[in-house]
């Protein structure tokens, strides 16, 4: 319990805060670049960790899987985590980044509806009140915030990229270590992100960055991206993933505070509320769909008398 508590506080805070480590980041560095060496360091520093564990062999994948493994890298690291790192730097607002990102179940949830399952009612009735909330918190703040709306929208779709990608990720042909996985969707997203900055101006000039963005750069590459996510993968395999899952809706509160605790950001009425409404229906659609234990076989649960004794059998 005590290691499984601390995995899940790593996800819980460090996850949180890469959305102030991004913000601090882009004060100084062209996003895209920022964003594709960050998630190409964070590759080729995870890979040389599961090479030193199990040697170089551990990374041998066929022609599929790497295929696989670079359409999760477009899905998650480039038009995920690589949109928010842009609208971050045209002014959004970490805090609200994350409320908006913290809608990533909801979207899983439409895809499988979309797909032809039918998830539980109250998920379906949590997923509609959570959108309502994310059309309130775009609403609200492209008429009255003070960034462009176009930053909001991208990390709305960046929610939507994310979310598709996690329910996608299933009916692919993958590498059967999911820390493999992630190398290959690292490097591969970490690539084009580079190749797409550099193609359209942007521009790598390390001597004119400032101390404190080389330090979220540096954060976001060891704690976010490899001890974080470790963390992750290891939860999954090691605690209910109803627990896990609690990340989802204690991230973005975690991201509010330390925007506003270190840069300032105003935490408006509409966004309080509209991130509230938002975060318990999250709560609400990870609760319904949380796998509930079978019921115990009958004869298990009747009482077996025995010679001598009327107590039931244990």
């Amino acid at each position: 319990m005590l290691l499984i508590g601390i995995a899940l506080g790593t996800v819980y805070l460090v996850w949180g805060s890469t959305y102030l480590g991004i913000g601090v980041m882009v004060e100084d560095m062209p996003p895209l670049v920022a964003a594709g060496t960050r998630f190409l360091s964070a590759g080729v520093l995870l890979g040389v960790i599961l090479a030193f564990r199990g040697g170089w062999r551990r990374l041998r994948i066929g022609r599929v899987e790497l295929w696989s493994c670079a359409l999760l890298g477009l899905l998650l690291p480039v038009l995920g985590q690589g949109m928010v790192t842009v609208a971050e730097s045209g002014g959004a607002p970490s805090g609200l980044t994350a409320l908006l990102v913290a809608a990533v179940p909801l979207w899983v949830l439409l895809c499988r509806r979309l797909s032809g399952e039918r998830p539980a009612r109250a998920a379906a009735a949590g997923a509609i009140v959570g959108f309502v909330g994310l059309a309130a918190l775009l609403a609200s703040n492209g008429l009255t915030g003070d960034f462009p709306f176009w930053t909001i929208a991208l990390v709305a779709f960046s929610s939507v990229s994310w979310g598709f990608g996690s329910w996608y990720q299933s009916r692919l042909k993958l590498p059967r270590d999911p820390f493999v996985t992630a190398v290959y969707e690292m490097l591969t997203g970490g690539a084009l992100l580079t190749a797409v900055g550099l193609l359209s101006g942007e521009r790598i000039e390390p001597a004119s960055y400032a101390a404190s963005s080389w330090i979220a750069w540096a954060y976001l590459v060891v704690f976010g991206s490899v001890i974080a996510f470790s963390a992750y993968v290891w939860l999954l395999h090691s605690a209910p993933v109803s627990l896990v899952a609690t990340y989802a809706y204690v991230n973005p509160v975690v991201a509010v505070f330390l925007g506003w605790l270190v840069l300032s950001e105003a935490v408006t009425l509409p966004i309080a509320a509209g991130g509230v409404v938002v975060l318990l229906a999250v709560a609400v659609v990870l609760r319904a769909e949380r796998p509930r234990r079978p019921a115990a076989p009958v004869e298990l649960l009747e009482v077996q008398p025995q010679e001598g004794n009327s107590h039931a059998s244990r």
